[in-house]
């Protein structure tokens, strides 16, 4: 990894590098015991060190690490064009595509395989399936009868069952999760608490500890005109401006927020930094951050604007956003990639190219590689 400089942004992926050479990483799998995780859903998946694959159980309202063993370093980059990749896995689960969906992607930073969240149904009774893809393109399901795993329960995780009526009904548990990462020795959980300020942020040590209440997570909302607490972070990257980490946290309708993470302390109430408005009707779905040229950008999934390329120069001197925005945008400006079109998930693959879940025609999912813009 190389070495961190005024408001660089560091990647995931790389942070596992360095952290496994280090004395605490002698034994990440203290404390896991030999069995099958119990997974009532699977959304979020991160890699942290030794191959060892984070899931976000949201319904359970947990995190599940398991020791997935797949530690056998990739021979060289690799080029990944799999076409049709949900139709794949819904034969591979005896079912149609439209039964089936993929809730993320992340990519395994030693053996460069891909791992995809499944749920086959999509209602209520649906069953969380993970499923890797190797370099030969084909899907199979990971067995998790017999792994080594430990689990995280959140204890103040919103409620579990069905509220509002209609195109409005909604469980609020399913959001005690909305994204998960790995930073050096932890684990970060954003999502919903039962906290009168819902919004919450974790920094979970592992190996695994006892888990206390989140962190509390205010921010101002230009497109609102307001302060929010109850409206969760949607996908996050870490990042240290000078010497400090950092969380930068994109939210619905699309604010960009910067939290410290020595702020994320249990029980405590932060206020966050919004730093950009990048536009409202809009939903973010994935990030990454990567380096080409001697500098550090930022790439930006979301539903309604593509890819969103952003230079993280000037992240250090970004002002405050704290009235109403008028504007489409405001702070951080940001390149549209146009040939990155139907994105809806994305991993950093090896240093020149990211691995992407791209919508295709006739609601196929592809699984390809792309070079980084």
């Amino acid at each position: 990894m190389k070495p961190i400089t005024h408001a660089v942004l560091v990647p995931l992926m790389s942070l596992f590098v360095a952290a496994a050479v280090t004395a605490q990483a002698a034994d990440w799998t203290a404390g896991m015991k030999e069995g099958k995780p119990a997974l009532r859903s699977i959304g979020h998946l991160a890699f942290g060190p030794e191959g060892i694959l984070f899931i976000a159980d949201s319904l359970g309202a947990a995190v599940v690490a398991v020791a997935t063993g797949d530690t056998v370093p990739a021979k060289a980059d690799q080029a990944v064009q799999v076409g049709g990749i949900n139709q794949k896995i819904a034969g591979l689960l005896g079912t149609a595509a439209d039964q089936i969906l993929i809730q993320d992607l992340a990519v395994n930073p030693i053996s460069r395989n891909a791992y995809l969240a499944v749920s086959r149904g999509r209602g209520p009774d649906a069953l969380p399936v993970l499923v890797r893809v190797k370099a030969d393109g084909r899907p199979e399901v990971v067995a998790l009868e017999q792994v080594k795993y430990s689990r995280a329960e959140l204890p103040d995780a919103p409620l579990d069952g069905v509220v509002g009526q209609g195109d409005r009904a909604s469980n609020p548990r399913q959001e005690s999760i909305t994204d998960i990462g790995f930073f050096q020795d932890r684990v970060l959980v954003a999502g919903l608490s039962n906290e009168e300020f819902a919004s919450t942020l974790r920094a979970l040590p592992f190996p695994f500890q006892a888990v206390s209440k989140g962190t509390s997570v205010e921010m101002f909302h230009g497109s609102h005109g307001r302060f929010e607490t109850r409206s969760p972070v949607r996908t996050f990257v870490t990042f240290n401006v000078g010497k400090e980490p950092q969380l930068l946290a994109a939210y619905t309708c699309t604010p960009l927020v910067q939290v410290p993470l020595s702020d994320l302390q249990p029980g405590a109430r932060v206020k966050g930094k919004t730093i950009a408005e990048l536009g409202n009707h809009n939903r973010p779905l994935d990030m990454i951050v990567y380096h080409k040229d001697g500098k550090d950008f930022l790439l930006l999934a979301n539903s309604s604007r593509g890819i969103m390329k952003i230079s993280t120069e000037q992240i250090g001197q970004s002002e405050s956003i704290t009235a109403p925005v008028k504007e489409e945008r405001k702070g951080l400006p940001y390149e549209t990639i146009a040939s990155w079109k139907g994105i809806e998930q994305l991993d950093t693959l090896d240093s020149g190219h990211a691995l992407v879940l791209r919508r295709g025609e006739g609601g196929s999912l592809n699984l390809e590689s792309m070079d980084l813009p």
